[in-house]
């Protein structure tokens, strides 16, 4: 879509992503993933884990767009958050390579909004995939089951582990393996 789309008014595009219209969703993500990704990029410093971490953060943003509120901030802030706090928690749990980059890798402009190195376009090949339960009911059966709790239900992985008693390396590792699915998907 152009810049003069309806959707490049942040109010109109908050009301229809609260209305889990997919388009605005697809909006969304193709013009603010690239700056995600550098974000999370730049926090964890691996290429592939920055690439999981921007399909956390984007199911993260789709999960909790009420909670989002127009009154603290502005909607780029607000995701930027998500991507921040996802990347920390990440490197916090282990799962992140390498240590955090400075905070001087962000800056802000006199308006407010962030300024990020945008050298890195994530942008999938065929953006009709941004649906997500669609994708994700594409999955194998036991994949789909812990996407659905871990994902769409706020489950930890110890918890998705004990619900349905299977050990926590055998969760971890059929998440991944969904998660590796999901991106080919959404590359296709």
């Amino acid at each position: 879509m152009k810049r003069s789309s309806p959707l490049s008014d942040e109010s109109v595009l908050v009301d229809q992503l609260l209305k889990r219209d997919d388009k605005a969703f697809q909006w969304l993500y193709e013009h603010y993933s690239a700056a995600l990704y550098g974000v999370l990029l730049k926090i964890v410093r691996e290429e592939e884990q920055a690439q999981d971490l921007l399909q956390d953060v984007f199911v993260k943003i789709w999960n909790n767009l009420s909670s989002y509120d127009t009154q603290k901030g502005r909607l780029f802030t607000w995701m930027l958050n998500i991507a921040r706090n996802t990347a920390i928690d990440s490197i916090r749990s282990g799962k992140a390579m390498s240590r955090p980059a400075s905070a001087q890798t962000i800056s802000t402009d006199d308006e407010g909004t962030y300024t990020v190195d945008r050298q890195y376009s994530v942008a999938p090949e065929n953006t009709d995939f941004i649906g997500l339960k669609d994708v994700v009911d594409k999955l194998r059966p036991d994949r789909k089951q812990l996407i659905d709790l871990v994902y769409f239900n706020g489950y930890t992985h110890e918890e998705a582990a004990e619900e349905l008693s299977l050990p926590l390396g055998t969760v971890k590792t059929r998440i991944r393996s969904a998660l590796q699915e999901l991106k080919q998907l959404f590359n296709r």
